[in-house]
């Protein structure tokens, strides 16, 4: 395989190139590179892979398909795509498979192929599960469970969840109705009658599961174990937040449009859950009772630094509940549980007979709780299932400081751990023999993917497909295939196909680049590390301009999202600043692509490394990263300037305002201004509360050093931007006006949201900050 990787990366960067990268081509995005295959998926007979794709560049993707000897993808006819949507993984034990499309129920028979609607209402059907019996199946609908009987279509509601609350009988005996029934014998009598007719209608009448009110609440995570005994539910109980405002201008009938979108973050935002157990059988249901959790009552160690919080009584803390995850009999449940405070997380087994729990991991991490494979926000999933022996359960967790995997026995209480390194596990997949795991790892280096099966027996790990790149895997049924996406760090996605094995032949079956991609060779970035002031090693790439254009003066790309990797050895989501890079090498300049603390990638301590201080540790690894551009790529230190867009924007600001005289000029896109005005699930992970720690927001947002700005700064910002809203942008202005500043520009985008859409939005933004470059780095008026 090693010969056919290099000899493809060869004929693929030795294409004909002298062509100038044309700004305007490079921000038509994928319009411009080929539009790349999403989504793989195998047919239930393992015959076909389907994905979707718009080789053509029309307005969207269609399903395409392709089988063993066909030279070329097809599109998928219509009449068939519903056979490409069927769902099923958890279901290959079965000879019929049951999934829903367009919220109706049908059902697949491998055997015959054949492929019907069983259950169509106006209603929508949701998630589907299996039971030990291959003729039960159970599904959702308005929020209750069903069990449908698929051999004699026996259909039977299991649950009887009700809005608001139980009438109340008390008005009938208030003074009149006494008064009444004591004054008259005929009340009495009629009273008596009525009572007798209930009865005997009560007699004949169908049974139908109690009434569950659940108030003003929301019931959520509803969930039924395989042998259809109990029912597993949460009920959530949303503050009513005050939503912001996003103004839209431009609109089809010239007036404008206000539009709710997120709330702020803040305290009074935290949600309050329950978990219940129904008992179908006696139609009686339990609350889960969770103080006794380890850490149940601690307060998070910030806490100390405030006179106001420091001696407050200890309180059970808020969390969050995941839907149970079942052994095969369905006699064994475990389920993961999460602080709101975002700092503990519990995985919990279930007593389905009584309501309780036993505590069977506790993690607790004082900055916040994350990691591949580890929910890190309060309604994600994480990696958790059962092994064939039907007791022994798996889960991923960051203990040694780097996400791996772990086995326990609920009978033997032994936990075992199954990986171990400086790096991470990724994607975890259960063979479908319960004896191995195929793993994604980046062993081999932080910005490669590779895929390994690891037996859990031996704890022998094979490799299957591990050179540079990263390789996205779908496995076919059977396991005897491989259907892949890989990139690799100048060669977009494509989808290939393989056998499992270790060091397969890949046989690529898409081909998406276009010609005037094509033409021009596009460089491969080196991804190098440098040392910290902290001594961390810290990743990027470099974009190494030719001698003969160098003009030393360099410009360092700051990565959005935060928690996000792009120093990494296949091709970026950045896209269009990967082609702008090689634009602005193509001009001399010398680009860092920096992977700062609290990115992707890199292990617990990396990623928390900016807890209740953004714009500390991930700034002075932009301005460690100036210094090894300068000590080591003879950069001149009065040449360096800084952009980028969302977190990286935010960074810009802290970069120019609590760094003057570092950076000659930076531009700074959909920026964060201020974080008490981000939204709830991102911004209390890392700053908690503003609230609760005010001070952690207050040294974290630009907004309050908007009296150090002295270099140059350009600010581009969509108005319709529902994410970090135009808000943000426009109160930093004011605060520049109001103190006299001039160095500062903004250009704003009536049409555009957080995510540009427009090619002409990305060209005006792009050509407004390469002006920006060449006359403050290279004096270009």
């Amino acid at each position: 395989m090693k010969y056919f990787f290099t000899a493809f990366l060869f004929a693929f960067t030795s294409i004909l190139s002298s062509q100038n990268l044309q700004l305007e081509e490079i921000m038509k995005g994928n319009e411009f590179i080929g539009q790349q295959p999403s989504n793989p998926r195998w047919s239930v007979d393992g015959k076909t892979i389907y994905f979707d794709w718009n080789p053509k560049n029309q307005i969207g993707d269609q399903t395409y398909y392709w089988q063993h000897g066909f030279t070329e993808p097809k599109l998928l006819p219509k009449s068939d795509i519903n056979f490409s949507e069927i769902q099923y993984q958890g279901q290959e034990k079965f000879d019929v498979v049951y999934y829903t499309n367009q919220g109706a129920l049908f059902s697949y028979h491998k055997k015959t192929k054949e492929n019907k609607v069983i259950y169509q209402t106006t209603s929508t059907i949701n998630s589907i599960q299996r039971s030990v019996n291959p003729n039960i199946i159970y599904f959702q609908q308005n929020r209750n469970m069903y069990q449908l009987n698929v051999v004699n279509f026996q259909l039977l509601q299991l649950t009887n969840f009700k809005s608001g609350t139980a009438s109340s009988d008390a008005s009938k005996d208030n003074f009149l109705n006494l008064q009444q029934k004591e004054l008259f014998q005929f009340v009495n009598e009629e009273n008596a009658k009525s009572k007798w007719n209930e009865k005997q209608s009560e007699e004949n009448k169908l049974k139908f599961p109690s009434e569950i009110f659940y108030g003003s609440n929301t019931v959520e995570a509803i969930k039924i174990n395989p042998n259809g005994k109990f029912v597993t539910y949460r009920l959530s109980d949303y503050p009513t937040s005050k939503d912001t405002k996003v103004e839209h201008f431009i609109t089809s009938d010239g007036y404008t449009k206000n539009k709710s979108a997120r709330e702020k973050v803040s305290v009074n935002n935290i949600s309050k859950h329950k978990m219940y157990v129904y008992n179908v059988e006696k139609d009686t249901f339990f609350q889960i009772s969770f103080s006794k959790l380890t850490g149940i009552k601690t307060f998070p160690k910030y806490y100390q630094e405030y006179e106001n919080l420091k001696d407050l009584e200890p309180v059970e803390k808020a969390i969050t509940m995941q839907a149970p995850v079942y052994n095969a009999t369905g006699n064994l449940a475990v389920f993961e549980a999460r602080s709101l405070d975002n700092k503990d997380r519990w995985i919990l087994q279930l007593n389905l007979e009584n309501a309780t729990i036993t505590e069977l991991e506790y993690q607790h991490d004082e900055a916040w709780i994350g990691g591949p494979g580890i929910p890190g926000y309060n309604f994600s999933n994480g990696t958790l299932g059962f092994l064939a022996d039907n007791k022994t359960i798996y889960f991923q967790s960051e203990a040694t400081g780097f996400s791996h995997l772990y086995t326990y026995n609920l009978e033997t209480k032994k936990k075992t751990q199954l990986t171990n390194g400086k790096w991470e596990v990724r994607e975890v997949v259960l063979s479908k023999l319960s004896n191995s795991f195929y793993i994604t790892t980046t062993e081999t280096h932080p910005g490669n993917r590779s895929f390994y099966k690891l037996d859990i027996n031996l704890g022998k790990k094979t490799p299957i497909l591990t050179n540079d790149g990263a390789f996205e895997i779908e496995l076919s049924p059977d396991e005897t295939k491989l259907a892949i996406r890989y990139s690799y760090i100048n060669k977009p996605w494509e989808i290939y196909v393989a056998e499992n094995k270790s060091n397969p032949t890949l046989k690529q079956i898409t081909f998406s680049t276009s010609d005037a991609f094509k033409k021009y060779n596009w460089k491969t970035p080196e991804v190098i590390s440098f040392k910290a002031t902290d001594g961390t090693d810290v990743y990027a790439r470099v974009y190494n301009p030719k001698v003969e254009t160098k003009n030393k003066a360099a410009i360092i790309f700051v990565h959005g999202a935060g928690y996000l990797q792009n120093a990494h050895k296949y091709w970026s989501t950045y896209h269009r600043e990967y082609m702008f890079h090689n634009m602005l090498s193509d001009l001399g300049y010398t680009v860092l692509d920096i992977d700062y603390r609290a990115s992707d990638g890199y292990g617990r301590d990396f990623r928390t490394g900016i807890y209740r201080h953004m714009g500390g540790k991930d700034l002075s690894d932009q301005l460690d990263g100036k210094k090894y551009l300068v000590e080591k790529l003879g950069i001149d230190a009065n040449k360096v300037g800084i952009y980028g867009g969302s977190y990286g924007g935010f960074i810009t600001l802290m970069g120019l305002l609590t760094k003057p005289g570092e950076f000659k000029a930076g531009a700074a896109l959909r920026s964060v201004t201020d974080w008490a005005h981000y939204n709830q699930g991102y911004t209390a992970n890392i700053l908690n509360f503003p609230e609760t720690d005010a001070d952690a927001y207050k040294k974290s947002s630009p907004i309050y050093f908007a009296n150090n700005l002295q270099d140059k700064l350009l600010m581009l910002h969509g108005m319709v931007d529902d994410n970090v809203q135009f808000q943000d942008i426009v109160r930093i202005t004011q605060r520049f006006i109001e103190l006299g500043k001039k160095d500062w520009d903004l250009a704003v985008f009536p049409v555009e949201a957080h995510g540009f859409l427009k090619s002409y939005s990305w060209t005006d933004e792009y050509r407004r900050i390469l002006e920006l470059f060449n006359e403050n780095l290279l004096d270009k008026k």
